[in-house]
């Protein structure tokens, strides 16, 4: 709502909206999302409540919905299989592993924009048709749960054994306002706009995956909408690549998701209404009315293109390599006007009947996406070996489907439901569970007087607990995967003091019959607890032992790779100078850690005055006594002592009076002073009376920060 925009009675909107006024002001949003305030169920446990679901009813109440055709949504040869699995597909297919945000953990699809996307048309009608059965069983079932399992419950009841699913997503109930979609300011504008290059599928913008705004993946006519397979399939792999598929799970993805449903174009899209989000207030939450449909499945316009891919679009099988392989295929126009590939010649009992109309049959066909996998080299060789192998086919597809819909849900132990396999898949970063049972208190006193200095201590539990990701649940302390590749070599990560502190840390783990893992974290501990005791406070930072130590074998280093920091403003760290300034990347990392913006003001001013810096630099230090857990950052970052100045890439604080240098800074502390949000944070801070609320407050956030990855303790 604009600011100056006329509302119902003559009045302006009342509402300013600071971000119009300042656009380049630190917008701390991002951490304020998901508040308590706009949850309907106070108090409520998603995880304890779902485990009391009647697992076997609800499956069934799908599968009976499969074929329960509705008058004001006809089905497809009276079979919404297509429909569920397009939904599913296209929530959990929005996760990137560049960030791990999107996918299908949250139910995001029911909220703007991603509900009102080009590629989601008609997605609407899909949840709706759902409806029913989640009034039915209410809070046991969350959204985000629901959509994922109708699309497995498709497969399933169209002949596909399944790898298995498990339960456990949270709804949220709101949009997602931190993903990044893309600056793009219309749908499906120009790849051009997300590329550096359009020849080069890899210079697509980070974090993003899909090629186009309002897309899935790519574009299904080709490349900016001109059809060349082989083109498309190099951005079909970069695609995929983002979202952790590899070119065999690629294939299998493809060739089974489009052996099932059809495409829709048959009519004209301009006669579509608005979407959702557009639509009349009477649409009541519904999109794209299409006043040709004449209540005919036959008659719906989505993508624009029109057709099934197979000659049984309602059953599981080796349709669509039979088809792809077993003709030629030309380039033709749909009723809607979009291009698509069609056999040449094929029998007549080769073509799908109508989707409304079984007396008539109708040329099946092939998007450019499709043709990509016959003309590129890897793809077709891949294709081939399903052709040959039907068995492996089925069960590469049903473990890629699986990791489809699960990627974003973390470790295995979040799994919940009488579905969800017991197999260590090596993509859920699994790690063996640790001991929970040694002499803590004795090894804490021999890592005090181990030599290491409270900066390694902390800098290095830090590192090793930051790459927590609340998006997808990867990574953290649990593990201790920062002794293993890649990230042993990253370079916020000091490889030359991380290879001192664990050559210090592991012999110490091993005779005391800890984990590294925990060993680490404990480490750390040790280091606030000295810090505070050197301020003048006796405390003890709470720790609970259990983590495990994983394995070269058990960690896909190439997929922690897109892991890997550019910054770090928690410890004054850029890797080099980006577009985006400091300030936002930490607000990035600090939402990705599940952190507020108090805690994040807590954590940094405590990280400062102990020393903790990348690289040793002074940058923000602001005290005397380096070391000592107090709150000089925020006592002499508030002080009107004190004048701050631009020198170069840095900044001064000098004596206001004599002009001498007192210290030196980045952005990243002097916004703690200058964003009106966090100077009210470092005032309660700065106050006298809160110098002992700060302790036991960084060592609550801190603990937040150790035990994030810890599941089991949830």
């Amino acid at each position: 709502m604009a600011t100056n925009e006329i509302q119902p009675g003559g009045g302006k909107c009342p509402v300013m909206h600071s971000m119009d006024w300042w656009p380049n002001a630190l917008n701390l949003d991002i951490l304020h999302q998901h508040d308590t305030k706009t949850h309907p169920l106070k108090g409520f446990d998603y995880r304890e409540e779902v485990r009391k679901l009647d697992f076997d009813a609800l499956k069934q109440d799908l599968h009976a919905l499969m074929t329960d055709s509705q008058d004001w949504w006809p089905a497809d040869w009276g079979h919404y299989g297509g429909l569920f699995i397009r939904m599913s597909w296209h929530a959990a297919g929005t996760y990137r592993i560049a960030d791990g945000r999107g996918g299908g953990g949250t139910g995001n699809q029911r909220f703007a924009p991603i509900n009102s996307w080009p590629d989601n048309v008609s997605l609407d009608k899909a949840r709706r048709l759902l409806w029913p059965i989640k009034k039915k069983y209410g809070n046991r079932i969350s959204w985000a749960d629901l959509i994922v399992l109708a699309g497995t419950i498709a497969y399933e009841n169209m002949g596909l054994k399944t790898y298995g699913l498990a339960f456990g997503r949270e709804d949220i109930w709101h949009p997602e306002k931190d993903t990044y979609w893309g600056a793009e300011k219309e749908w499906l504008a120009p790849q051009d706009e997300r590329m550096g290059n359009i020849e080069d599928a890899a210079s697509m913008e980070n974090p993003l995956a899909a090629v186009q705004m309002g897309l899935i993946y790519v574009n299904p006519e080709g490349v900016n909408g001109t059809p060349d397979p082989l083109k498309t399939a190099a951005m079909v792999r970069e695609t995929f690549a983002r979202m952790a598929m590899n070119d065999e799970e690629t294939v299998a993805l493809t060739a089974d998701g489009h052996t099932v449903g059809k495409t829709h174009g048959n009519g004209n899209a301009q006669v579509l209404g608005p979407d959702p989000e557009a639509a009349d207030i009477t649409a009541q939450g519904l999109g794209w009315t299409n006043p040709d449909m004449q209540g005919k499945a036959s008659h719906v316009v989505t993508s624009g293109l029109e057709g099934a891919w197979t000659t049984h679009p309602t059953q599981w099988d080796m349709g669509f390599f039979d088809l792809l392989f077993g003709y030629e295929w030309e380039l033709r126009k749909s009723p809607a006007g979009a291009w698509q590939w069609e056999p040449i010649d094929i029998k007549e009992e080769d073509k799908p009947v109508d989707a409304s109309d079984p007396s008539i049959r109708h040329n099946p066909m092939m998007t450019d996406a499709d043709m990509a996998m016959k003309v590129d080299p890897v793809y077709n060789a891949i294709c081939r070996k399903f052709l040959d192998d039907p068995a492996y086919f089925s069960e590469t597809f049903a473990r890629a489907w699986f990791k489809l819909t699960h990627r974003d849900m973390g470790p295995k132990v979040r799994y919940i439901g009488p579905d969800a396999p017991t197999e260590d898949l090596i993509w859920q970063d699994p790690v063996p569970a640790g001991n929970g049972s040694y002499d803590i208190a004795g090894l804490k006193t021999r890592i005090a007087k181990s030599g290491l200095s409270i900066p390694e201590m902390v800098s290095t539990a830090w590192d090793s607990a930051r790459t927590f990701r609340g998006s997808d649940m990867r990574s953290g302390a649990n593990g201790a995967r920062m002794r293993l590749a890649p990230q042993k070599d990253w370079e916020g990560n000091e490889p030359a003091r991380l290879r001192k502190v664990l050559s210090v840390l592991e012999p110490l783990a091993a005779e005391f019959g800890a984990s590294v893992a925990d060993t680490i974290v404990l480490a750390g501990n040790v280091g606030v607890e000295l810090a505070a005791r050197a301020a003048g406070f006796e405390i003890e930072v709470p720790f609970t032992p259990g983590r495990g130590d994983a394995a070269d074998e058990m960690t896909d280093a190439d997929s922690l790779v897109p892991l890997e920091p550019v910054a770090d403003g928690y410890r004054n760290w850029l890797k080099k100078d980006y577009v985006v300034s400091p300030e936002e990347l930490m607000l990035d990392r600090t939402q990705l850690m599940g952190l507020t913006s108090c805690e994040m003001t807590i954590l940094v001013g405590g990280m400062r005055v102990m020393g903790t810096n990348h690289g040793g630099t002074k940058h923000g230090v602001l005290t005397d006594r380096e070391g000592t857990l107090t709150t000089d950052s925020f006592v002499n970052l508030t002080d009107m002592a004190y004048t701050w100045k631009r020198a170069g890439g840095h900044y001064e604080i000098r004596d206001r009076k004599t002009d001498v240098l007192k210290w030196t800074a980045t952005r990243i502390d002097l916004v703690f002073g200058s964003n009106s949000i966090l100077r009210s944070y470092a005032e309660v801070y700065a106050q006298d009376d809160n110098r002992g609320k700060f302790v036991k407050d960084f060592i609550s956030a801190w603990g937040k920060v150790m035990n994030a990855d810890r599941f089991d303790l949830r």
